[in-house]
Order: C-alpha cells, then sequence, then structure tokens
C-alpha cells in the first residue's frame, strides 16, 4: 500500500502461467506472527502474474490504537490509512490491477478486537494460517522488540479466527508450518494451492533479490534477510536461545501453538 491509501501492485513475472480461472476474483488472507516466513511467501505469491499482494495493510491502524514504539512507527503512521474500516474498504473491494488473486500478507495481532469481522467472512476470501515454533520465533523477535508479550506474536490471534473460521464453515482452514515449507517448498505450495482450489504455478518458488514497490515502509527494519533472498532457503536452527526472563511467555506461546499445529497441511 503506497503513501496515498491505495495498493501498489507488483509487477508481473513473465515466466508464471496461464492464471486458473477458477481463480477469478479470490481473496487470500494469511494469518502470520513476526519473525516468521511471511514475507518470502508474499514474495511467492507475488512472482505470480495472476497476483497482486498487499503488506500488512493493518500495521498503521494497529500502530495508532497500540501506541507501541516499533522501529519507523512514525513512517509507518504516514503510509496506511489508521482506521480499519478504510483498510477494510480496500481488501474487500475490486481487486487491484484487475487480478484474479489478492494475496494480503497479515499479522495476526493486528486485528485488534475493536476490528469487525464480518468481512473475514465474504465468499471471496480465503483464509490460512502460517506457524512457527514458539522458541525460534520469540529469539528473534525479541532481538527487536526486547520484551515482546503473548500478543505480540498474534498466536492468541490466529487461534481464536481459527476456530471462527471453523465454526463458521465446519472445516478446519489450512494450516503451514514454516520449516514445513522450508523443507518442501513445492510440495507445501502445491498442498496449499489445492487447498485454495487454484492452480499451482512454478514461479512461486523463485523471485528477485531486492526490495519490492509492495513492501512496506517497515522494511529496512525487517526485511533484510528476505532482499537477499532468491527463493525459499534451508530452515535454521529452531533450538535457538532464549532470554530466561521469557520463559513464561513462551510457555503461553506453546499453549496456544498446540492448537494449531495438528491440524497443519502435508505435503503428498
Amino acid at each position: 500500500m503506497s503513501g496515498n491509501g491505495s495498493f501498489c501492485a507488483q509487477s508481473p513475472n513473465p515466466k508464471s502461467e496461464i492464471p486458473n480461472p477458477k481463480s477469478i476474483n479470490v481473496r487470500l488472507a494469511m494469518w502470520s506472527g513476526p519473525r516468521n516466513i511471511s514475507t518470502a511467501l508474499m514474495r511467492s505469491w507475488g512472482s505470480r502474474a495472476d497476483t497482486v499482494v498487499v503488506d500488512e495493510p493493518l500495521y498503521a491502524f494497529y500502530m495508532k490504537e497500540t501506541g507501541l514504539p516499533h522501529p519507523g512507527r512514525e513512517a509507518i503512521l504516514q503510509s496506511q490509512p489508521t482506521d480499519w474500516e478504510t483498510v477494510v474498504e480496500q481488501l474487500s473491494g475490486p481487486i487491484p490491477d484487475a487480478k484474479a488473486l489478492f494475496y494480503q500478507k497479515h499479522m495476526a495481532h493486528h486485528l485488534l478486537p475493536d476490528v469487525g469481522r464480518e468481512w473475514l467472512m465474504e465468499a471471496s476470501f480465503r483464509h490460512a494460517f502460517l506457524i512457527r515454533q514458539p522458541r525460534a520465533m520469540l529469539a528473534s523477535l525479541a532481538r527487536v522488540i526486547p520484551e515482546p508479550r503473548v500478543e505480540d506474536t498474534g498466536l492468541p490471534q490466529q487461534v481464536e479466527l481459527f476456530e471462527r473460521f471453523r465454526n463458521r464453515s465446519g472445516t478446519p482452514p489450512p494450516v503451514i508450518n514454516s520449516r514445513d515449507v522450508l523443507a518442501n517448498p513445492e510440495g507445501m505450495l502445491r498442498a496449499l494451492c489445492a487447498t485454495f482450489g487454484i492452480s499451482f504455478d512454478p514461479a512461486m518458488l523463485a523471485w528477485e533479490a531486492g526490495p519490492r514497490t509492495t513492501d512496506g515502509v517497515w522494511a529496512e527494519h525487517w526485511y533484510a534477510n528476505v532482499e537477499k533472498s532468491t527463493g525459499f532457503e534451508p530452515s535454521q536452527n529452531e533450538q535457538a536461545e532464549l532470554p530466561p526472563h521469557l520463559e513464561g511467555v513462551l510457555e503461553e506461546c506453546e499453549t496456544f501453538y498446540e492448537q494449531l499445529y495438528p491440524h497443519r497441511l502435508r505435503a503428498d
């Protein structure tokens, strides 16, 4: 999303396959937490010629409401609408650039309790959840936010949304584990596309290094590694050292994580 509050499309990949007609006007909402592979997944979906992506569209709203001192706070507030109703109108409105798919990278904790949930139930939305082993996630998050709380991880909000969607449809929405994606990118992306009812595109497996116009203004604080990447890289050691004062937060995180992990997608 650009500073004037409009969405900015990513350049199509000329190697991308012809869009599947069944995928017209589908909004793919991926609900993640921080320090996951969420930006790499956004790169992956943005490599499709039929897809436009948006990066954390509720971040400015979240910053305004919480007052948290995240890196780049003032730039974030100036780059996006700060009221959730305007953001929802854009997420639910016409898909930018007349693309078939609208991939929405969300941080689940940005969906504060005051945000209405009705729009999430619209027929054009498909929802999925991206999770990561809590110890490694917390250790990474603590390098940027020294005193993370469980609500800063997005896990409680992911469980709330997961249960909401499951109760509504009677079917658990897809959950993908970042380690599974890194171990088998093609297999996991094929499984995810199949769940969404769209064709897999090999263009999703590689991208050019560097920043994107679709990246949020916070990229300079968070995206150094992904800007160097050209595809999904092997998983790092998940048994990271965690500051002792975060052991209690870790225990809370693991309780939520264990509610989602059994539902994760498996590659064929």
